[in-house]
């Protein structure tokens, strides 16, 4: 006979006030990985404010993933 047991701990809090979301977690969670969430999250908030069209986004990451090669090939003396 299998038993399952059901754990349910609460990781995370999200927090709504009038000013502000507050995110209460364990103080053992990665700092790497909440710096993470929060370049994410800064990253959306600024795409939505955006203007610009697909096609200046992929004209734009066509030029910088061209850039980084670049560099790259420079650093490994290609």
């Amino acid at each position: 006979m299998i038993k399952f047991v059901l754990l349910i701990v609460k990781f995370m809090i999200i927090e709504r006030t009038k000013t502000e979301v507050i995110f209460r977690l364990p103080i053992n969670v990665n700092v790497d990985v909440l710096q993470d969430m929060a370049d994410l999250l800064e990253f959306r908030e600024i795409g939505q404010k955006s203007k610009a069209s697909q096609n200046q986004v992929d004209l734009l990451v066509k030029s910088i993933k061209k850039s980084r090669w670049k560099t790259t090939k420079e650093k490994l003396g290609f």
